[in-house]
Protein backbone atom coordinates (compact mmCIF):
# COMPACT_ATOMS: atom_id res chain seq x y z
CA UNK A 1 0.00 0.00 0.00
CA UNK A 2 0.91 3.61 -0.97
CA UNK A 3 2.90 5.30 2.49
CA UNK A 4 3.41 2.05 4.19
CA UNK A 5 6.47 2.26 6.40
CA UNK A 6 9.23 0.05 4.73
CA UNK A 7 12.28 -1.26 6.91
CA UNK A 8 15.14 -4.14 6.54
CA UNK A 9 16.64 -5.09 9.84
CA UNK A 10 19.69 -7.01 10.53
CA UNK A 11 20.66 -8.14 13.80
CA UNK A 12 20.37 -10.80 16.03
CA UNK A 13 17.25 -12.68 18.03
CA UNK A 14 17.21 -11.44 21.70
CA UNK A 15 15.39 -14.73 22.64
CA UNK A 16 13.18 -17.64 21.22
CA UNK A 17 10.04 -16.88 19.16
CA UNK A 18 7.05 -17.00 20.73
CA UNK A 19 4.11 -18.37 18.42
CA UNK A 20 0.50 -19.03 19.52
CA UNK A 21 -3.05 -19.30 18.42
CA UNK A 22 -5.61 -16.22 18.44
CA UNK A 23 -9.68 -16.68 19.28
CA UNK A 24 -9.98 -16.15 15.79
CA UNK A 25 -7.92 -19.49 14.86
CA UNK A 26 -5.02 -17.52 13.70
CA UNK A 27 -1.31 -18.16 13.98
CA UNK A 28 1.10 -15.42 15.15
CA UNK A 29 4.87 -15.30 15.99
CA UNK A 30 6.81 -13.00 18.17
CA UNK A 31 10.10 -12.12 18.80
CA UNK A 32 12.57 -8.96 19.14
CA UNK A 33 15.66 -8.67 16.85
CA UNK A 34 18.43 -6.26 18.26
CA UNK A 35 20.16 -3.88 15.52
CA UNK A 36 23.57 -3.20 16.63
CA UNK A 37 25.90 -0.95 14.47
CA UNK A 38 29.74 -1.29 14.91
CA UNK A 39 31.97 1.70 14.27
CA UNK A 40 36.17 1.98 14.26
CA UNK A 41 37.43 3.75 16.77
CA UNK A 42 40.86 4.88 14.94
CA UNK A 43 42.08 6.39 18.26
CA UNK A 44 41.33 2.87 20.17
CA UNK A 45 42.44 1.02 17.11
CA UNK A 46 39.12 -1.61 18.01
CA UNK A 47 35.66 -2.13 17.06
CA UNK A 48 33.15 -0.83 19.14
CA UNK A 49 29.55 -1.41 19.37
CA UNK A 50 26.94 1.47 19.08
CA UNK A 51 23.62 1.85 20.40
CA UNK A 52 21.68 -1.02 19.86
CA UNK A 53 18.37 -1.05 18.58
CA UNK A 54 15.38 -3.26 19.79
CA UNK A 55 12.94 -3.91 17.37
CA UNK A 56 9.50 -5.78 18.48
CA UNK A 57 8.44 -8.42 15.03
CA UNK A 58 5.44 -10.03 14.48
CA UNK A 59 4.79 -12.84 11.69
CA UNK A 60 1.34 -14.09 10.96
CA UNK A 61 -0.09 -17.34 9.58
CA UNK A 62 2.04 -20.09 7.93
CA UNK A 63 5.31 -18.16 7.92
CA UNK A 64 4.32 -17.68 11.72
CA UNK A 65 4.93 -21.57 11.70
CA UNK A 66 7.97 -21.51 9.98
CA UNK A 67 9.68 -19.16 11.78
CA UNK A 68 8.76 -20.63 15.16
CA UNK A 69 10.34 -23.93 13.85
CA UNK A 70 13.45 -22.15 12.01
CA UNK A 71 14.85 -19.27 14.21
CA UNK A 72 15.96 -19.81 17.43
CA UNK A 73 17.72 -16.92 19.81
CA UNK A 74 20.96 -15.22 19.06
CA UNK A 75 20.44 -16.03 15.53
CA UNK A 76 21.55 -13.65 13.11
CA UNK A 77 18.79 -12.14 10.50
CA UNK A 78 17.58 -10.15 7.92
CA UNK A 79 13.83 -9.16 8.11
CA UNK A 80 11.91 -6.70 5.94
CA UNK A 81 8.38 -5.32 6.82
CA UNK A 82 6.25 -2.45 7.77
CA UNK A 83 6.62 -0.32 10.58
CA UNK A 84 3.29 -0.04 12.43
CA UNK A 85 1.90 1.50 15.76
CA UNK A 86 -0.47 -0.08 17.95
CA UNK A 87 -1.87 1.21 21.34
CA UNK A 88 -3.16 -0.25 23.66
CA UNK A 89 -4.12 -0.77 27.63
CA UNK A 90 -1.35 -2.51 30.10
CA UNK A 91 -2.41 -4.19 32.98
CA UNK A 92 -2.14 -1.79 35.40
CA UNK A 93 -4.89 0.53 33.42
CA UNK A 94 -2.55 2.76 31.55
CA UNK A 95 -2.31 3.91 27.81
CA UNK A 96 0.79 2.18 25.72
CA UNK A 97 1.78 2.57 22.12
CA UNK A 98 4.31 0.73 20.91
CA UNK A 99 5.96 0.50 17.13
CA UNK A 100 6.82 -2.98 15.48
CA UNK A 101 7.61 -4.43 12.44
CA UNK A 102 4.87 -6.63 10.42
CA UNK A 103 7.57 -9.01 8.63
CA UNK A 104 6.99 -9.68 5.30
CA UNK A 105 10.03 -11.73 4.60
CA UNK A 106 12.62 -13.28 7.21
CA UNK A 107 15.86 -15.66 6.54
CA UNK A 108 19.01 -16.33 8.04
CA UNK A 109 21.86 -13.98 7.37
CA UNK A 110 24.62 -15.97 5.44
CA UNK A 111 27.04 -13.57 6.86
CA UNK A 112 28.62 -15.83 9.44
CA UNK A 113 26.84 -18.78 9.25
CA UNK A 114 25.28 -21.25 6.40
CA UNK A 115 21.14 -22.86 6.24
CA UNK A 116 19.64 -25.27 4.27
CA UNK A 117 16.34 -24.72 2.88
CA UNK A 118 13.52 -26.92 2.62
CA UNK A 119 10.86 -25.73 0.36
CA UNK A 120 7.26 -26.38 2.21
CA UNK A 121 4.73 -28.78 0.24
CA UNK A 122 1.22 -26.71 0.23
CA UNK A 123 -1.97 -28.04 -0.21
CA UNK A 124 -3.01 -29.49 -3.62
CA UNK A 125 0.36 -30.76 -4.19
CA UNK A 126 1.94 -27.22 -5.42
CA UNK A 127 5.33 -26.14 -4.47
CA UNK A 128 6.30 -22.33 -5.05
CA UNK A 129 4.80 -23.35 -9.23
CA UNK A 130 5.84 -26.76 -9.49
CA UNK A 131 3.25 -29.60 -9.56
CA UNK A 132 4.56 -32.83 -6.71
CA UNK A 133 4.21 -34.99 -9.91
CA UNK A 134 7.33 -32.96 -11.32
CA UNK A 135 10.36 -34.09 -10.73
CA UNK A 136 13.76 -32.78 -10.81
CA UNK A 137 15.13 -33.91 -14.05
CA UNK A 138 12.03 -32.71 -15.56
CA UNK A 139 12.65 -28.92 -14.06
CA UNK A 140 15.81 -29.09 -15.17
CA UNK A 141 15.21 -30.00 -18.93
CA UNK A 142 12.56 -27.41 -18.69
CA UNK A 143 15.24 -24.23 -17.14
CA UNK A 144 18.47 -25.62 -18.50
CA UNK A 145 20.18 -22.39 -17.68
CA UNK A 146 18.45 -21.95 -14.22
CA UNK A 147 19.11 -23.20 -10.98
CA UNK A 148 16.18 -22.61 -9.43
CA UNK A 149 17.87 -20.36 -6.59
CA UNK A 150 19.65 -23.81 -5.35
CA UNK A 151 23.13 -24.28 -5.86
CA UNK A 152 23.62 -27.60 -8.17
CA UNK A 153 20.52 -26.78 -9.75
CA UNK A 154 18.55 -29.28 -7.22
CA UNK A 155 14.77 -27.66 -7.07
CA UNK A 156 14.81 -29.68 -3.43
CA UNK A 157 17.68 -28.83 -1.15
CA UNK A 158 20.48 -31.22 -0.60
CA UNK A 159 23.30 -32.24 -3.20
CA UNK A 160 22.87 -33.57 -6.27
CA UNK A 161 24.87 -33.37 -9.84
CA UNK A 162 23.98 -30.22 -11.45
CA UNK A 163 22.39 -31.33 -14.88
CA UNK A 164 24.14 -30.91 -17.95
CA UNK A 165 22.70 -29.05 -20.91
CA UNK A 166 21.86 -30.83 -24.03
CA UNK A 167 24.46 -28.93 -25.91
CA UNK A 168 27.37 -29.47 -24.12
CA UNK A 169 27.19 -26.28 -21.96
CA UNK A 170 27.21 -24.17 -24.99
CA UNK A 171 24.77 -21.21 -24.81
CA UNK A 172 21.96 -21.48 -27.09
CA UNK A 173 22.99 -19.47 -30.98
CA UNK A 174 20.06 -16.80 -29.89
CA UNK A 175 21.60 -16.03 -26.66
CA UNK A 176 22.87 -12.39 -27.21
CA UNK A 177 25.50 -13.16 -24.77
CA UNK A 178 26.81 -15.87 -26.48
CA UNK A 179 29.11 -14.31 -28.29
CA UNK A 180 32.26 -12.83 -27.45
CA UNK A 181 31.73 -9.46 -29.94
CA UNK A 182 34.37 -6.81 -29.87
CA UNK A 183 36.35 -5.63 -26.70
CA UNK A 184 37.66 -2.85 -25.73
CA UNK A 185 39.41 -4.26 -22.45
CA UNK A 186 36.79 -2.16 -20.40
CA UNK A 187 36.02 -3.54 -17.40
CA UNK A 188 39.52 -5.16 -17.05
CA UNK A 189 42.54 -4.33 -14.83
CA UNK A 190 45.93 -2.73 -16.07
CA UNK A 191 48.78 -4.45 -15.38
CA UNK A 192 50.20 -1.25 -12.97
CA UNK A 193 46.58 -1.13 -11.09
CA UNK A 194 46.91 -1.87 -7.11
CA UNK A 195 44.67 -4.43 -5.40
CA UNK A 196 42.41 -3.27 -3.16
Amino acid sequence: MAGETTITIIGNLTAEPEMRTTSKGGTVCNFSIAATPRQYNSQSGQWEDGQALFMRCTVWRDMAEHCAQTLHKGMRVIAQGRLTQRSYQAQDGSNRTVIELQVDEIGPSLKYATAQVARIQHAGGQSNGYSAAKNIAEISQAHPYQNNGFSNANPFGGSAPAPQPANNGQLPPSDPWGNAGQSNNFGQFNQGDEEF
